[in-house]
């Protein structure tokens, strides 16, 4: 059975379960990370000749499995596994599977590492055929964990990791996709971390490239390393030392230049001078020109470090905080020396609080020596009001990367979002890069209209505030205002009736069916590629087709965010449809359905009934067993009818004097017990409330049957699904899933973003009119009116309002 992504990260964030408490998450990610790397390549390429690692005889992750219980577990997971595995294959630090500080001692030890192993025996987790060639699960996996960690590791501890949009950003903007690439192609990061960034921007080249990386921590270096080879780039060099006091690559003794270079250095790091012998830089020559960075700030001293790291023709992307495009003094000099150069081609201004070691807002500038003489200008992007709220963290969305790489690459300039600005403009500013300086990226002020509340009236300005929807809907303005007096109008319609006049004008309905039809034209023209996928698809391959063909549709449409179109389609990705891909990509077009087998309080599997991920089960109902299904909504429809009855029978007469008040409990057998002692009495004054009790007990009966009969149904019903789902055929499966699941899914989220539209133009006509519904005139009279009234209420219950 094929992996599913959210199963995969599921799965091995439980793993993290069995060592929580002992460590924080900096810690335990190591262990957990580095039992995913030996479950891998052992599942992967356990006695392959021609490996890229080597897995030495007896250190593989069956071995590992056999030390399940043993009371020296730990000392020989060190020994059996992790020292093999380190020396054969030149791997720097690794986790202590004996220490007993972090895993505990004696039988803790034992269970807490046996049950990490156990997790990692889970059928989900068998590697050896479960993967997508080309699509790097593993590495997605390793993605997820990386952040999961970072997010619990803290300020202090979370530096490890470059949240994948933000190199994801920097991948798509520094150009290696467009360039000619090959083996001979070097990419480098001289903080390398545990390698995302890295590894992000190789996979975006056209061809396999060489990896460079250096990082500070031995710990976190060794988790590059094994990022690298889940990443399939066994060959990548990544060293571990301090970059600026002692770079480790280099050529004929002075420091080797890459044709790309990419960085998320510590920010304003107080100790980079620890191991340099300053102002001179030895043989690096990396100040020479620029000036030396201040003694408490290293931003700069990065940022030198990648000029001189790139090729002459080579291209870099560096984040740094937003402070190093205003300081001043030695930092104010460093930068007018590399804008004199042209070295600077950009600068993506980020929000805040995307950082998992920091909350201050930081900036991606990007640096290309290629014609760097010839810049007149540098191309400035404020992208800091895009994102969502993600716990405690900002994130940016698959729309707002799509839309600053769209804009950056295009050099698109947008009204207070980004823009090309010369050099002589910077001159000006004296080589300030502040990027309000140049873009305003402040939303238009709602300005109060002091003649519109004094004389009544709505402003025609902010009328035609909304005139991107005028241009779509003409008439319907006309319809809507009438001129009231000079450059103001009057709503012809009431305020409650705004919304019915938008949404039954010819103009509007006509947009909506336009909009319906761009979709359909869109499905159309996806149908045949999606249901020709294939058992070696790649599952990136298609979200790529399929989002570039979305923006192509929706470009340039009126009043419709095509990048608010492609957020519907990623998410809905994210969420489901990416699942269903990597199942076509490893099963095809089969509806395999399982048990779902959940355990209880007592550790004991209960079955929880069956299922289908691929098509789910509303969707064969949907398509075959309408009839069935209809007869069970009416079922709960009577059900629901019934428990109402029910219900106001017991408000009704549940009260002290109310007929049930004989009654110890309203319930079925306490007035059944009642009805008894009733028809004993024979009095005929209980006659109402034998009448009301019997009512309550014969609805109570009816309701017992119908839920009977809706468990009947359901079980009917299921095993009908049951015994159809081996009958469809692959035909039947492509239709259900393609157009019934994810064209319906979309096609529900994008009539919700169309209504939006609609619900916009409505609120704004609405504040405007009830902004200005009444003129003060109106209200001073309204306020003295009520003024007198109060006050001849005030003089009749005897107050004497003289003087007040």
């Amino acid at each position: 059975m094929a992996i599913k992504k959210s199963e995969l990260y599921s799965s091995l964030w439980a793993s993290c379960d069995e060592l929580r408490g002992g460590m924080d998450a900096s810690q335990y990610k190591d262990y957990v990370l580095v039992m995913l790397f030996i479950k891998y390549i052992s599942d992967k390429w356990a006695g392959q000749p021609y490996a890229p690692i080597t897995i030495p005889d007896g250190a593989s992750f069956k071995d590992m499995v056999a030390l399940k219980g043993k009371t020296d577990i730990g000392d020989q997971i060190n020994k059996k596994i992790i020292a093999p595995l380190k020396e054969a294959n030149n791997l720097s630090d690794m986790p202590d599977f004996n220490d007993v500080n972090k895993l505990g001692d004696g039988k803790d030890m034992v269970d807490r590492l046996t049950n990490l192993i156990t997790i990692f025996q889970k059928k989900e987790l068998d590697f050896s055929k479960n993967r997508a060639e080309g699509d790097d699960i593993l590495g997605d996996a390793y993605e997820y964990l990386m952040r999961h960690f970072a997010t619990e590791s803290g300020k202090s501890k979370g530096q490890f990791y470059t949240p994948a949009e933000v190199s994801r950003i920097m991948a798509m903007i520094i150009g290696i996709s467009k360039d000619q690439t090959s083996a001979n192609t070097t990419v480098y990061d001289p903080t390398c971390g545990s390698g995302s960034l890295l590894l992000r921007i190789g996979a975006e080249a056209k061809t396999k490239v060489t990896l460079y990386g250096q990082e500070k921590d031995s710990a976190t270096s060794a988790l590059c390393r094994m990022n690298m080879i889940l990443h399939d780039q066994a060959d990548a060099e990544i060293k571990q030392g301090n970059t600026l006091a002692n770079p480790l690559f280099l050529e004929d003794g002075t420091m080797k230049q890459f044709d790309y270079v990419v960085a998320n250095p510590p920010f304003s790091d107080k100790r980079w001078e620890n191991g340099l012998s300053l102002p001179a830089d030895g043989v690096h020559n990396r100040f020479a020109g620029f000036g030396v960075p201040p003694s408490k700030n290293g931003d700069f001293a990065f940022l030198l470090h990648i000029v001189r790291s790139l090729k002459r023709n080579a291209k870099g992307a560096v984040i740094l905080p937003h402070g190093v495009l205003f300081r001043g003094n030695a930092e104010a000099e460093i930068r007018t020396n590399l804008i004199k150069k042209g070295y600077i081609k950009g600068i993506i201004g980020l929000p805040a609080n995307l950082f998992y070691g920091t909350g201050i807002p930081a900036c991606i500038i990007l640096m290309d020596k290629e014609n760097a003489q010839n810049r007149k200008a540098v191309f400035m992007v404020d992208a800091s009001k895009g994102f969502i709220k993600d716990g405690n963290k900002n994130r940016l969305r698959e729309q707002d990367i799509r839309n600053i790489t769209d804009v950056f690459n295009e050099q698109l300039e947008v009204p207070g979002y980004s823009r090309m600005v010369s050099i002589h403009e910077i001159e000006q500013n004296e080589y300030n890069l502040n990027i309000p300086r140049y873009i305003d990226s402040q939303e238009k002020e709602d300005i109060q209209d002091i003649d519109a509340h004094l004389n009544g009236g709505i402003p025609n300005a902010d009328i035609d505030d909304l005139q991107k929807y005028w241009k779509v809907y003409p008439n319907l303005k006309k319809s809507l205002f009438e001129d009231l007096r000079i450059g103001y109008s009057a709503l012809k319609v009431a305020a409650t009736e705004i919304n019915d006049s938008i949404y039954q004008h010819p103009e509007f309905t006509t947009f909506i069916t336009e909009m319906d039809e761009l979709y359909s034209t869109w499905c159309a023209d996806n149908a045949s590629y999606l249901k020709d996928l294939q058992t070696d698809c790649h599952p990136k391959q298609v979200i790529k087709t399929l989002s570039e063909s979305l923006l192509n549709k929706y470009k340039n449409k009126p009043l419709v965010n095509k990048y608010n179109v492609y957020q519907h389609l990623l998410s809905y990705w994210n969420e489901v449809m990416q699942d269903d891909v990597y199942i076509i990509s490893y099963d095809g077009w089969k509806a395999e359905t399982y048990r779902i087998e959940l355990e209880n309080n007592k550790g004991k599997k209960v079955d929880k009934g069956w299922t289908c991920d691929l098509v789910p089960k509303e969707l064969v109902i949907s398509r075959y067993f309408q009839k069935e299904q209809q007869a069970l909504v009416q079922l709960e429809a009577k059900k629901e009818a019934l428990a109402a009855e029910i219900l106001e029978l017991e408000e009704e007469h549940g009260a002290e004097e109310g007929l049930f008040a004989e009654l110890d409990k309203v319930n079925k057998g306490e007035a059944q017990k009642r009805i008894k002692a009733i028809q004993k009495e024979k009095d005929v004054d209980l006659a109402e409330e034998l009448e009301a009790l019997e009512r309550y007990v014969e609805l109570h009966t009816e309701l017992a049957t119908t839920n009977k009969d809706i468990k009947v149904a359901e079980q009917d019903l299921d095993n009908l699904l049951y015994a159809k789902y081996p009958t469809l055929t692959e035909g039947d499966i492509k239709t259900l899933v393609v157009e019934n699941k994810w064209f319906k899914t979309m096609e529900t989220s994008l009539k919700g973003e169309i209504d939006q539209i609609s619900q916009r133009l409505t609120s704004r006509i609405k504040e405007l009119a009830e902004r200005y519904e009444t003129p003060l005139p109106i209200l001073v009279e309204e306020t003295s009116q009520l003024e007198l009234l109060v006050n001849g209420h005030l003089v009749k219950m005897g107050f004497n309002m003289v003087g007040i």
